[in-house]
């Protein structure tokens, strides 16, 4: 069975910082596309951050310079570097990918982060 695991979160304070990890289990086909999407309370779910599988990458312009996305291949597992963090950028994060076969879209839980002082 598919699975996407999202840690990493918590409570941080302004201007501190997490990395959230995402790892992929029981996908047979190789994953394209990975990303980071959060949403806030009351909020449409944003697309932060996308890493394709030739590890170009592209953020929203709220995260530019302070999130990093990445991913390690050989695990299936993309992460999140969140520096500077502020409180607009408290929500659940959700981890995606795009994997190659039949079934194209996966989504994990959700991990919560909340900056506040």
């Amino acid at each position: 069975q598919v699975q996407l695991v999202e840690s990493g979160g918590g409570l941080v304070q302004p201007g501190g910082s997490l990395r959230l990890s995402c790892a992929a289990s029981g996908i047979a086909f190789s994953i394209r596309s990975m990303a980071w999407y959060r949403q806030a309370p009351g909020k449409q779910r944003e697309l932060v951050a996308v890493i394709t599988s030739g590890y170009n990458t592209n953020y929203v312009d709220s995260v530019k310079g302070r999130f990093t996305i990445s991913r390690d291949n050989a695990k299936n597992t993309v992460y999140l570097q969140m520096n500077a963090l502020k409180p607009e950028d408290t929500a659940v994060y959700y981890c995606y990918a795009q994997a190659n076969g039949p079934r194209r879209d996966y989504w994990g839980q959700g991990t919560q982060v909340t900056v506040s002082s």
